[in-house]
């Protein structure tokens, strides 16, 4: 046997630990949404209401997010003194 092997893992130590933590983030390689949604909402519903939500927004050719967003904003609209 003729040693360890160098194996390189997908998380890999840098060379330089300094020069990693003051180098600058790199921009995220997906193009960021111009919309940034800042909370998230989790509801309980029943298999068979979920089921209905998903065959819903497949028809409009529509994400569920998408349909929901929509249905809650003309449900909640915003009025005039609302915090932003």
């Amino acid at each position: 046997m003729t040693g360890r092997a160098s194996k390189r893992g997908f998380a890999s130590r840098p060379g330089d630990a300094e020069s990693w933590i003051k180098a600058p983030d790199l921009p995220p390689s997906a193009p960021a949404k111009t919309n940034v949604f800042a909370a998230r909402l989790t509801i309980d519903v029943t298999l068979e209401l979920r089921g209905r939500i998903k065959v819903t927004a497949f028809r409009r050719g529509m994400t569920v997010a998408d349909m929901l967003r929509d249905l809650l904003a003309r449900e909640f609209p915003e009025t005039p003194g609302d915090a932003s």
